[in-house]
Formats: C-alpha cells, sequence, structure tokens
C-alpha cells in the first residue's frame, strides 16, 4: 500500500459510500472539508474530503489519484461536516448528495471560494461625453453610461449589470470602441453589514412578552424553545429583542422562515430594528449573490443570516442562536431528492453546537407540543394580541342555504361591501389558482384530464390555457369537448375567478390577486405584498401565500370561500392542517386598532370540527388530535418511514418496493409494521407510475436500524435500475 493516506471523498451520486482516493502526486496532503476534482468514471467531478485512512478495500493498482485540491484550507468546518453526516445518516441518504445539497452550486462547480469577477467601468474620457446628445443617438449606451456613472469609479460587476440592463453587452461594444469603457478583473468583494441608518428602539414589551422574553434569556446554552403565540401576540419582537442580545455578545443568529415571500417584510424590520443588513440565502438569489452570503456566513462578517430551508447548511462561525418562524409550515420539509427537514436540523445543529433555538408559531404542530408536554422542550406561550388589539370573530356561512355565485356568497358580498365602505381593506382566501379546477362537459359529462397524470387540468382562463399543476404539462383552451364535440365549461373556483367575480361586483375596488401565478416576475411579490401593506389595494385575493406571517395594518376581513377542502381528508393530519391553515388566515385580521372579522364558507356548518374551532380554538382542536392519535399510534406517538418508487411501468415500479417488503418481512415486531406496497393515491404522474412502502414504529431506533440495513440492498438490487427510488424519514405528504 502506498505512503499517501487514502482520502475519503464524498462525490453527488446517489450511492451510499465514500470513495477512496490518493492524492495528488505533487503538493502537500489536504485537509479533510477541501474540496478536489477528481476522474469519476468517464468524466471528472468535484468531490469533499470527509476524512482519510491507512487503508482501503480497493486493490492498490485499482486505486485512483485526485486531479487537483481546489482549497488551500477547508472550506467545511468540523461542525458543517458533523451536520451533513448526521442529515444523511438520520434520512439514510447518499452523503455525496446531502455534501451538494449544503454547498452553494458555484462550490459544487468547482469554483473559487473567492472567485474573480469581470467588472466594468467608464475611462476618464467618458467623462467628458455629452450624455444628452448620445441619448438622442444611442439611448441604450446612453442608458449604461449613466449606470456606470452613478455607480462610480469601482464600476459595476456584469453580472448586476445583466440584472439592471439586460442586453447592455451590444452597447457597451460601442462605447468600448470609443474608449469609454474598459473591463477588468477583480476578486469578489466582501459582504457588508453595515447600514447608514441607526437601529430603531422597538416597542415596549406587554407583560406577558417581557415573561417570555425573560424565559428565552434564561439560558445562552442549548434549550427548544417552543414560542406558542396567538397570531398579532408580537412573537417577533420578542425575536428581535433575544436576537439583539446575542448580537451585542459578537454571536451569529440565523433566522429561518417557510418561503421567500415572507424575507421582505422581515428583512425591513430586521434592518430598521437592528440596523445591520442581513445575509439572505433562498432560491431566488442568482448563483453570485448566493456564494457571497455563504461565505460571509462563514467567515462571521454576517452576524445576521436569514433564510428558507436551506439555509440550514449555511456554516456560522460564531453560531449563537437559530430562529425557525412558523415552524409547523410543511414548506420547511424538502420533498424531493434529499428529504430533510429543516427544522428538525435546526433543532439537532443547535444541541451540536449548543446554542439556543427558538421555534415559533401560532398553530404548533403536534410533534413540538408533545415534546412540550414530555418537558423535552420548553413551552412559551403568548396568549393575547399585543398592543390591545382584540382577536377576530368567526363566523361560519352555510352554502347550502346561502348558495355561492363564482364563489361568493351573498352574506360574504354584503360584508366585504360593507368593511370597505369602512375603509378596511378584505382578503379574499382560496388555496387554488387557476380560473377552474375542472373543465366539464355540459352534454356527456367528460372531464379534461392530464395526459401524463392521473389529474384533472386547471383552467387558466388569461392565458387561455389548461394546465395540470402537478407535472406542468398545458394546453390551449378549448370551448368544445374531444370526445363529443359539445360545449364545455369550467366548474368550480380558483383565484382567477374569484377575482374576475370580485372585479364585476366590486367595480370601484382595487383588488389584487396574490398566488404563484401572479409573481412569477421578479420582484412581483415584493410589489403585490408592499402594496397590500401600503393600502394601495382594497381586496386582496389569494392563496396561502397570503396566510403566512404578513402584516396588513387595515385588514379587517378575511373570507375564506371553500373551507370543506380538508374537512374529510384520508391523511390523519387533515384536521391538524385545516386548523392551522384557517387560524393563520384569520390572523391577518383586525392586528391593530380595527376589529377583525373572520367569513367561512361551509356547505357542513354541523360538522364537530367547526364547533370544536371556533369554541375552543386551535388548542382545543390539538388536545383532541393528539389524545386521537395517542390512541390510533399515529405520530408523534411511533415514528413512520415512507418508501416511494416510481417507473415507466407500474410492475417496475411496484417490484423494488417487493424487495423491500421481502427483506422486511423476517423483520416485522411488535414494534414495526409494514404496509404496502400499494399504489400511491395519485399512481401516475409525469408519466411514470407510483408506488409506495409505509413503515411505521414504535421504537425510532428500530426504524433507523432497519432502513440502514435496507439502504444498500435496494441501491445493489437489480429492480433499482427500473425505477426512481427513495426514503423518506418523517414524511409530512403520505397519499
Amino acid at each position: 500500500m502506498s505512503d499517501s493516506p487514502i482520502l475519503k471523498i464524498a462525490v453527488n451520486v446517489p450511492l451510499s459510500l465514500e470513495f477512496d482516493y490518493l492524492p495528488p502526486q505533487k503538493g502537500s496532503d489536504p485537509f479533510v472539508g477541501c474540496r478536489v476534482r477528481l476522474p469519476f468514471g468517464r468524466r471528472e467531478q468535484v468531490g469533499v474530503i470527509l476524512g482519510s485512512a491507512r487503508e482501503s478495500d480497493v486493490p492498490a493498482p485499482k486505486l485512483k489519484r485526485c486531479t487537483e485540491i481546489l482549497d488551500e484550507a477547508a472550506i467545511l468546518s468540523a461542525a458543517d461536516l458533523w451536520l451533513i453526516r448526521f442529515t444523511s445518516d438520520y434520512y439514510h441518504h447518499p452523503i455525496g448528495e446531502v455534501v451538494a445539497a449544503a454547498l452553494p452550486s458555484l462550490l459544487r462547480q468547482g469554483k473559487p471560494l473567492h472567485p474573480l469577477i469581470e467588472k466594468v467601468v467608464t475611462t476618464d474620457l467618458a467623462k467628458q461625453t455629452d450624455v444628452e446628445a448620445l441619448t438622442r443617438r444611442a439611448p441604450k449606451q446612453a442608458e449604461l453610461l449613466e449606470a456606470l456613472f452613478d455607480a462610480g469609479g469601482d464600476g459595476l460587476d456584469t453580472d448586476l449589470l445583466t440584472e439592471l440592463l439586460p442586453t447592455w453587452r451590444r452597447a457597451a461594444k460601442g462605447l468600448t470602441d470609443k474608449g469609454l469603457l474598459t473591463t477588468f478583473e477583480s476578486r469578489a468583494e466582501e459582504f457588508d453589514e453595515r447600514l447608514v441608518t441607526p437601529a430603531t428602539p422597538g416597542p415596549d414589551l406587554n407583560a406577558d412578552q417581557q415573561q417570555a422574553l425573560s424565559v428565552l434569556r434564561s439560558s445562552d446554552k442549548f434549550g427548544a424553545y417552543l414560542l406558542d403565540g396567538v397570531t398579532g401576540s408580537g412573537k417577533t419582537e420578542v425575536y428581535l429583542q433575544r436576537a439583539q442580545d446575542v448580537l451585542r455578545q459578537g454571536g451569529q443568529v440565523l433566522i429561518l422562515v417557510p418561503e421567500i415571500g415572507l424575507t421582505p417584510q422581515l428583512v425591513a424590520r430586521l434592518r430598521d430594528r437592528l440596523g445591520i443588513e442581513p445575509a439572505l440565502l433562498h432560491s431566488g438569489l442568482s448563483n453570485s449573490a448566493r456564494l457571497a452570503a455563504w461565505r460571509a456566513a462563514r467567515a462571521g462578517a454576517a452576524h445576521l443570516i436569514v433564510g428558507t430551508r436551506s439555509a440550514i447548511f449555511a456554516p456560522l462561525k460564531n453560531p449563537g442562536l437559530i430562529i425557525v418562524d412558523e415552524e409547523h409550515d410543511h414548506s420547511f420539509k424538502q420533498q424531493e431528492g434529499l428529504r430533510y427537514s429543516a427544522r428538525d436540523l435546526a433543532i439537532a445543529r443547535a444541541k451540536y453546537l449548543d446554542v439556543p433555538v427558538i421555534l415559533g408559531s401560532a398553530t404548533p404542530s403536534l410533534e413540538m407540543l408533545q415534546h412540550c408536554r414530555t418537558g423535552s422542550y420548553e413551552h412559551v406561550i403568548l396568549p393575547a394580541r399585543a398592543g390591545g388589539a382584540n382577536p377576530p370573530t368567526l363566523r361560519l356561512i352555510d352554502t347550502v342555504r346561502r348558495p355561492t355565485t363564482d364563489g361568493i356568497s351573498e352574506p360574504l358580498a354584503a360584508a366585504i361591501h360593507q368593511h370597505l365602505d369602512s375603509d378596511g381593506q378584505v382578503l379574499i382566501f382560496l388555496n387554488r389558482r387557476g380560473f377552474a379546477p375542472t373543465l366539464i362537459c355540459n352534454s356527456c359529462g367528460h372531464i379534461a384530464g392530464c395526459e401524463r397524470c392521473d389529474s384533472r387540468l386547471t383552467v387558466h382562463a388569461g392565458s387561455k390555457q389548461l394546465r395540470c399543476h402537478h407535472c406542468g404539462m398545458c394546453r390551449a383552451l378549448v370551448e368544445n369537448c374531444d370526445e363529443c364535440g359539445e360545449r364545455v365549461r369550467p366548474l368550480g373556483e380558483g383565484t382567477e375567478r374569484l377575482e374576475e367575480s370580485l372585479c364585476d361586483r366590486f367595480p370601484d375596488a382595487v383588488i389584487r390577486r396574490i398566488d404563484s401565478d401572479s409573481t412569477q416576475r421578479k420582484g412581483a411579490m415584493h410589489e403585490a405584498l408592499e402594496s397590500a401593506t401600503l393600502g394601495h389595494a382594497n381586496i386582496l385575493v389569494g392563496t396561502q401565500m397570503l396566510s403566512k406571517g404578513h402584516h396588513f395594518p387595515r385588514l379587517s376581513l378575511v373570507g375564506v370561500v371553500n373551507a370543506d377542502q380538508g374537512l374529510f381528508g384520508t391523511d390523519f393530519r387533515s384536521a391538524e392542517r385545516m386548523a392551522q391553515s384557517i387560524i393563520q388566515v384569520a390572523g391577518r385580521a383586525g392586528r391593530e386598532r380595527r376589529n377583525g372579522e373572520v367569513l367561512i364558507q361551509t356547505a357542513f356548518p354541523e360538522n364537530e370540527f367547526w364547533k370544536t374551532l371556533i369554541e375552543g380554538g386551535y388548542r382545543q382542536i390539538s388536545d383532541n388530535a393528539l389524545a386521537e392519535r395517542e390512541v390510533t399510534r399515529w405520530p408523534p406517538f411511533t415514528r413512520l418511514a415512507l418508501l416511494r418508487s416510481a417507473a415507466h411501468r407500474q410492475t417496475d415500479a411496484h417490484r423494488i418496493l417487493e424487495v423491500a417488503r421481502h427483506h422486511l418481512a423476517a423483520r416485522t415486531t411488535e414494534t414495526l409494521r409494514v404496509l404496502g406496497p400499494v399504489d400511491a393515491p395519485m399512481a401516475r404522474k409525469a408519466g411514470r407510475y407510483r408506488a409506495q412502502l409505509l413503515l411505521q414504529s414504535s421504537d425510532r431506533s428500530t426504524l433507523h436500524r432497519v432502513l440502514r440495513e435496507l439502504r444498500p440492498i435496494l441501491e445493489k438490487d437489480p429492480a433499482a435500475r427500473k425505477a426512481r427510488w427513495s426514503i423518506d424519514v418523517d414524511p409530512v405528504e403520505l397519499f
């Protein structure tokens, strides 16, 4: 065996292996946590060194050498590598793919940690240019010159120029030929968290907030705190004051939010209250911006880091506090590839780092409430709204007795009129985008379906398309039935239809629809939320995007259009999710001096769920659900793992799961149940047949032991070549 150490390297491939390589022939031995370039099959890959050994199972003649060491020092610390290993072990996912998820894409590609960027700057000759005259002859050139003049002597990097002026390169050629522009390479600038405006003091805390803050301040060591506060109770202000403590001590604060849409309001508030610029980490950033924020977090230059679920992997030089806002939100669980929960990783990471973690929600998940019951986590309650605001009143509208027209009943329409007349703002909530969920034939009853999925096509009237919201397939909206040629009509309501109906009913109102269709353009979400917050829109129409953490000062009425969507769900979490959705969107109403009113349209007003929710609130719903789950042995009283498979042929999708079932048959005990395999509820999606196998265990260690044995068996089985399969530990979607 060679005297050189054998490097154990994680490579981004779907195999649960660390690959053995020798260091490059020349140079000193690399560090654990460095990236290397290496030959892998017929191509080169970028890997990360996880460790070293003196021996290998690979015969010495077959051991390959890395071709290049990409980093002079480790870019991943011991704490970062611990989190990567923990994630791989807990979620039974190939460690190379976990490493890839933890790194910004530029680093995965082998680009340097501190890249050189191309910058464009004006020359001295440009200062003598008559920009007004140039505007008449070549307006694009003049626009580019003005942008560069505004930037000052340092110029602008090409990525930023492309964002500002997408066609700038054509104009730049002419200016360069005239000697007015030049380009040069510069090292990427470091993050600057300083702000010109000083931090502004927050409002005085009420007694409940002060009590909550004193509990959160009780220790700087690890502790999990569930900050359970009704909507409008001032949870964010409590977060901010606890974050201020950590920042004053030189520590870093990581704040996780469920969606990008929450960040503009929160970031503006953080800037205002803390006086520093947070580093942002989310999917809406350019690759270079994401790397810059990641690098700043790693170096400790950014003291405040705000991001969506992937930000849980951000390296922290001086960790002091982790906050998970809206901890109950399902957006924290990745649903493809590496299926991790950012909330659960935040708790595990905080424990390893020995720092506190705060989990905030007005509708906590039952798992977190159960941890509080057992004493594992501290339950910190904010029972009332801050500033003396009253909770909104909830009333039901029976849509059997008072039918709807295009989704709006007469009592709801009358309430909208009343609130608009008193200068209030209205939010109409329907968690279904598009014009209508179904296109049906008046004559034969044929329903337009997706050719690649077992699903209906959604009508999008604005773009005159039929779209599948599962696979993305779309086709032109037709007027006649594909089967019999008779007229077709849209059935049911989506946010687009509601918007049209409200425009007809309230022609003088400013109506703003906020859903994933209307906010696709960059910056559109921020513009829409700013318009809503400033009260420029009288009526807001939207989906779940509008229910999460937003503060609309003038909002006084919330109308829930189709509240029965989750009333009879097959998932054991249906009641919990339904209550969370209703409470969250209801909480947008009456947050300041206005009294809030919530009208819920339902065809089943006698259902026991509504009585429990209106009389006992979310607390009663959660108490009932926990009692029911304890009897029926569903989480949080048992642990689940779901094996999923998808293949072009139904038999192939089932075959790999049959391999798993056969292996598990001998291990089934009183503590482990195996259910399936069965077809997934939507058996065909995006042209693939899907099946699933559920593992349920009252003992977590038993579940993980069998999964640890199972994964390598499935990876090696020939059936795995014909199907895509995955292991989902602690799944949030079963059906």
